[in-house]
């Protein structure tokens, strides 16, 4: 029923700005915990960055509405399930301060629900191990070999400066790779929600569901539409805007004490890893990604300058994302399908 698919679309917008507001110290916390810029005027820089990284392109959201289920066997409240155990699971990590992924809560509750609903073989393990286990690894090692070389490199060019002028030139630096880590961040976390809402109005039109208007529909295979594109911008947008406090507290002080040059290390490597995966249409984390550049500008300077036991607390809840999301969506689906 179109109230089901409504219900759906609009859960997708709600988990797209819950992902903005967990997400939102992947883009600044280096900067704010810095000084460079006071929280408020940094989470205003990062939504409109993050509106236009959404803009940039669909090769994520393509990947995430055909790689990981066949359009025939979804329902909507298939989906309406992976949506509510990613958004429970990023409530509850957003909730204790624990910068978890919403790419791999989003693709853990699709699986959750797809088992439920058509059993263990409708999903595409293979897929998950492509698209999302191999970048789990891959990409934040890439992100801390990046930031650990890039910021060897700026302590040697950088050693001659008198200190204030180095100060102030990283500052500059940091506030750019900034920008450009908000901008990756959009392009690739705004297209999960993209990609799930195209799945379930490809799953509408597979199973034969009433007439929408055209502008509704994908216009060609895994095509997203353009009000999905511009409702998922809008809303990571707006919900980066919203804040996130809590996690750029973990984020910017508690892994390691950063400075501005630091910061701009691990900005700039984050961002370049993201933007591209997302190039690439790979849906990585990218909570996973900054993270990782952070444990890698401090790992240059010395490896006890990482407090290894904050940061051995995200890897836990990283491991624990995948199988809690999904166990929720199952439950969730079970319970859905005693009202639908």
């Amino acid at each position: 029923m179109v109230s089901l698919l409504v219900a759906v679309i609009i859960t997708a917008v709600v988990f797209d700005y819950i992902n903005g507001f967990h997400d939102a110290a992947n883009a600044i916390a280096t900067v704010v915990s810095t000084g460079v810029l006071p929280m408020r005027t940094a989470v205003l820089l990062a939504a409109v960055l993050n509106f236009a990284g959404a803009l940039s392109g669909t090769a994520v959201a393509q990947g995430i509405a055909s790689s990981y289920v066949n359009p025939e066997l979804v329902t909507q409240t298939m989906v309406l399930a992976a949506l509510l155990g990613a958004s429970i699971w990023n409530l509850i990590t957003w909730y204790f301060g624990i910068p978890s992924s919403s790419s791999h809560a989003l693709v853990g509750g699709l699986a959750g629900a797809v088992v439920a609903q058509a059993g263990f073989s409708a999903f595409h393990w293979d897929a998950l191990g492509k698209k999302v286990l191999v970048p789990l690894v891959v990409s934040p090692t890439l992100g801390f070999i990046a930031a650990f070389f890039l910021m060897v490199f700026l302590m040697w060019d950088f050693r001659k400066l008198r200190p204030d002028v180095a100060n102030r030139k990283s500052r500059r630096l940091q506030l750019v790779s900034a920008m450009g880590m908000a901008f990756s961040h959009g392009s690739n976390d705004a297209q999960k929600s993209m990609g799930i809402i195209t799945l379930a109005l490809t799953g509408w039109v597979a199973s034969g569901g009433a007439a929408l208007p055209g502008w509704m529909l994908p216009h060609a295979k895994d095509a997203v539409p353009m009000w999905v594109v511009l409702a998922c911008a809008g809303a990571i947008a707006a919900g980066t805007a919203a804040g996130g406090s809590r996690i750029i507290k973990t984020m910017g002080t508690k892994i390691i004490r950063i400075s501005p040059l630091q910061g701009f290390a691990a900005e700039a490597a984050g961002s370049l890893t993201i933007l591209a995966a997302s190039h690439f249409g790979v849906p990585v984390s990218t909570t996973h990604c900054i993270n990782a550049c952070i444990m890698g500008v401090g790992a240059s300077k010395r490896v006890s300058a990482v407090r290894w036991g904050v940061a051995g607390n995200i890897l836990v809840a990283w491991v624990l994302t995948l199988p809690l999301s999904g166990a929720i969506a199952y439950l969730t689906l079970k319970g859905l399908a005693l009202v639908f």
